[in-house]
């Protein structure tokens, strides 16, 4: 059980992140739009016949949303280490990882939730049927809370270094490829009428596990490049 201070730090990081995201929106359109634009995109490219669609609906959602999910991971830390935030965190006598942890909620919630919302819009354009949608939003909810936890490890990592990004990607792709199997393949079955449960569970046993020790690789990380 947290106690109170750990708590009422979690809930005051989890907000001030959310004030300053919504600020400055257009870090929060962006991924949006990216998502967006590359799953349109994809039937000009290819048949634009439902059926061929539908068939690939299920991977171009997962790697659309992998690489829109991409694009705020760059600016977690940064003004935080800019700013001398990072340092009253680790002076604050605050768990490290449970700070950590809060401000991966609220870019979940800034930049993920918003992929989910917008998910079944795109998927219809797609040729989804309406009974694979709730697939489409669980799959992708589970998928981009895994893809903020290890993305913040890795933007952790990189912070300060001069092309952060592109080593950021380089180190948070392989990572993300398992749950870019499951989440494609949960659509896919969903798509052609079969029960997507096993795929969901794992990603759920992977969204556990990464929420559990997530956390404790950003500490140390973060320490680390504050020294």
């Amino acid at each position: 059980m947290l106690r109170r201070p750990a708590a009422s730090a979690m809930i005051l990081m989890y907000r001030r992140d959310l004030v300053l995201a919504f600020r400055h929106w257009d870090q929060i359109a962006q991924p949006v739009v990216f998502f967006a634009m590359v799953t349109t995109l994809f039937p000009l490219a290819l048949d634009p016949e439902l059926g061929a669609l539908r068939e690939l609906a299920g991977g171009v959602l997962w790697v659309a949303a992998l690489l829109a999910a991409l694009l705020g991971l760059e600016f977690l830390f940064r003004s935080d280490h800019a700013d001398g935030t990072l340092e009253q965190m680790l002076l604050s006598g605050q768990p490290l990882a449970l700070l950590a942890l809060a401000k991966g909620a609220a870019h979940w919630t800034a930049c993920g939730l918003p992929l989910v919302l917008v998910s079944p819009l795109l998927a219809i354009s797609l040729g989804v049927p309406a009974g694979a949608l709730g697939t489409v939003v669980l799959s992708l909810a589970l998928g981009t809370g895994i893809l903020s936890a290890l993305g913040a490890i890795g933007a952790a990592l990189t912070l300060g270094l001069r092309r952060g990004s592109m080593l950021l990607s380089l180190l948070v792709l392989p990572l993300a490829m398992p749950a870019l199997i499951f989440g494609a393949r949960a659509i896919d079955m969903a798509v052609h009428g079969d029960v997507a449960r096993g795929p969901l569970l794992l990603l759920a046993a992977m969204l556990v596990l990464a929420l559990t020790l997530a956390p404790l690789a950003i500490a140390a990380a973060l320490r680390i490049s504050a020294e």
